[in-house]
């Protein structure tokens, strides 16, 4: 059998139009990892990650449009970065981030490093619940 440019091409169309579909099967099911802050490290700057913690402090920027909270699951605290349009999302939907304090939140963010210290930049308005 003699591979010519037109099956080539439709072996390709075809590869490809199974993998979107795969992708587009998949992607709604995969769950962001659920981890302790005491197992987050270096190696995982840029991942995202899921975190049940309770928010111990709620400090705004200067201009008021970044707050940083302080989160703790009793494993460790670390801070959880909302920026202005996170914070602009929350507010949308009338919640005021100062009534996170002391509230039990399930959070969604990314890890990164800001001054040699890891912190967490919130995904999305929605990736800040009170759970309890």
């Amino acid at each position: 059998m003699e591979i010519t440019d037109d099956k080539l091409l439709k072996i390709a169309l075809i590869t490809s139009l199974v993998g979107i579909i795969g992708l587009l099967i998949f992607t709604p099911t995969i769950e962001v990892k659920k981890v302790k802050i005491e197992d987050i490290n270096r190696g995982m700057i840029d991942e995202e990650v899921c975190i049940d913690c309770v928010v111990t402090e709620v400090a705004s920027s200067a201009s008021k449009s970044s707050y940083f909270l302080t989160v703790n699951d009793g494993t460790g605290q670390m801070p959880l970065i909302i920026f202005e349009s996170q914070a602009a999302e929350l507010q949308s939907s009338n919640m005021d981030i100062h009534d996170f304090k002391d509230k039990k939140v399930e959070v969604k963010g990314t890890i990164t490093e800001y001054n040699s210290d890891l912190e967490l930049i919130l995904s999305s308005g929605d990736s800040l619940k009170i759970t309890g």
